[in-house]
């Protein structure tokens, strides 16, 4: 092969394969030397160098320079300092030296060998190239094709690269037949020995809501917002939507003339019936439209368990929990509250516990009898806080009340309340013998102290483990080994009384 044809040759591979033309240089040259070294006795390294603009190459034997104390590994690829230096000034370990090397002729071994090296080039660049491609899309909605199917799972072409849909990531019981056009999030991009993995989910949430993106155009053009989805793939999801414009009907506008919209959406993830619900900011109200189509009797929310219980009719009690609970737990999904359902007669009976606990709670903090702790629930007391500060005249005005009881009640709230105040500081105090111990700061008392180890009886009890896991004391296992070892040693002295 000639000079002008190797030149010819780079270009053609760089315009087929849409590689870079250094690049394809590089694998010739690699292919050379190849050749090069399969034509010299022994294991020797070899370097090619191609000239860009001619074509014309030069051939070189290269040896690498190591230390004189080193052990040779391979006297045909390596050369001591000392014997480098003596025709190379200033050589050292690690440079390399050269000496021309006879060219071996571009024939058809050398031309197979630079087809190989290239075509390993062509696909680690293909793998880059795709890597990059796809990784900028991760997260996004992406169509493919399914090119067949491999045990369960669906192989899908994505603009001519492959990517994986998992069986575990198919919507269930999805018939999906070689040739199907199917949509799909791009969940994950991965790089492998065996190139690129491209990972695909379409029980994934996000896949509604961006179908929806794409049916309605006021979404795109921020009229309307999506505030959050929840799917039981291939079954029923629930979708909620709020207009930005108040002209604007949101949920009018994703469902479409005659359903086409919300149709069009539904029949991209294989019929899945799809509820739209008109979001507001209001909890309850949310809660009440998210339920639907069951229609709600009352809501008691818990704010401190981010609860609500949902007081149905009896006749609507199987539609709002739906199907193996599936309406109520969608809605709890799609509004972030845990969501129960229940009868008016179930609602009762929880509140009549609910208030019975109260009552015996507040008779066991005030020292009262029932009678005061059950009027004192009625009247919407529930915690000694409220009986201690909230106006005095909000408990005078209770029928039943005197002004004596209520300055008595407000007392003993207080007292209650100051005594737990400081129980509970002295919890967080060292005890006496803790702060005795030589070996213990008050620092580090008190940081014992803050984690529950309030005594020496305490510290004894501890493993050097459970001290190391606690953060802030900046303990090595030595130093905590010191410290239980002496929280024992009156252990140990009991132990020799005993003995003795």
């Amino acid at each position: 092969m000639t000079n002008n044809e190797i030149l010819l040759m780079v270009d053609v591979v760089c315009s087929e394969k849409d590689l870079d033309r250094e690049e394809v240089f590089l694998a010739l040259e690699a292919a050379l030397a190849t050749a090069s070294r399969k034509r010299h006795l022994g294991d020797i390294e070899a370097r090619v160098s191609i000239d860009r603009e001619t074509g014309e190459y030069d051939t070189f034997r290269q040896w690498e320079v190591i230390e004189d104390d080193v052990e040779m590994e391979s006297p045909d690829r390596q050369i001591f300092v000392a014997d480098a230096a003596k025709e190379n000034e200033g050589i050292e370990a690690g440079d390399f030296i050269e000496e021309p090397l006879a060219q071996v002729p571009f024939g058809r071994i050398e031309a197979q060998a630079a087809k190989q090296v290239i075509i390993q080039k062509v696909r680690e660049a293909e793998r880059e190239h795709t890597v990059a491609r796809f990784s900028e899309r991760q997260g996004e909605m992406v169509m493919g094709t399914v090119r067949r199917m491999e045990r369960g799972d669906a192989i899908v072409d994505i603009d001519g690269s492959e990517a994986l849909l998992h069986k575990s990531k198919m919507i269930p019981r999805e018939p999906l037949r070689t040739g199907d056009r199917i949509r799909a999030i791009l969940s994950e991009v991965a790089s492998s020995p065996r190139g690129p993995q491209l990972y695909l989910d379409r029980i994934d949430n996000d896949l509604l809501i961006k179908l929806f993106r794409l049916e309605v155009p006021e979404i795109g053009e921020g009229l309307i917002e999506i505030k959050g989805a929840a799917r039981d793939p291939g079954s029923r999801a629930k979708i909620a939507v709020n207009s930005l414009d108040p002209k604007i009907d949101p949920v009018g506008a994703c469902v479409g003339i005659r359903g086409s919209r919300v149709q069009s959406a539904s029949n991209e993830i294989n019929g899945e019936r799809v509820d739209i619900i008109t979001w507001s900011e209001e909890p309850a109200q949310f809660v009440i439209e998210a339920i639907k189509p069951a229609e709600v009797d009352s809501i008691l929310v818990d704010e401190e368990n981010h609860s609500m219980d949902i007081v149905v009719d009896e006749s609507q009690l199987s539609q709002s929990i739906g199907k193996g609970g599936q309406n109520v737990r969608l809605a709890s999904v799609l509004t972030g509250w845990e969501l129960n359902i229940m009868t008016e007669a179930e609602a009762t009976e929880k509140l009549e516990l609910s208030a019975q606990n109260l009552s015996q709670r507040l008779m066991e903090e005030l020292d009262i009898d029932e009678d005061i702790s059950s009027i004192l629930v009625q009247e919407g007391f529930s915690s000694l806080e409220e009986v201690a500060y909230v106006p005095r005249q909000e408990l005078v005005d209770i029928e039943e009340f005197t002004e004596e009881l209520v300055d008595e009640l407000r007392k003993r709230a207080e007292d209650t309340l100051l005594a737990k105040a400081i129980s509970d500081q002295q919890k967080l105090l060292p005890a006496e013998d803790l702060l005795n111990m030589e070996e213990v700061s008050d620092e580090l008392a008190a940081k014992l102290a803050a984690n529950g180890i309030r005594s020496m009886e305490d510290l004894a009890e501890c493993a050097v483990d459970e001290l190391l896991e606690i953060e802030g004391l900046g303990l090595e296992s030595e130093k905590a080994s010191v410290l239980i070892m002496a929280a024992r040693a009156p252990w140990f002295e009991e132990a020799d009384n005993q003995d003795s």
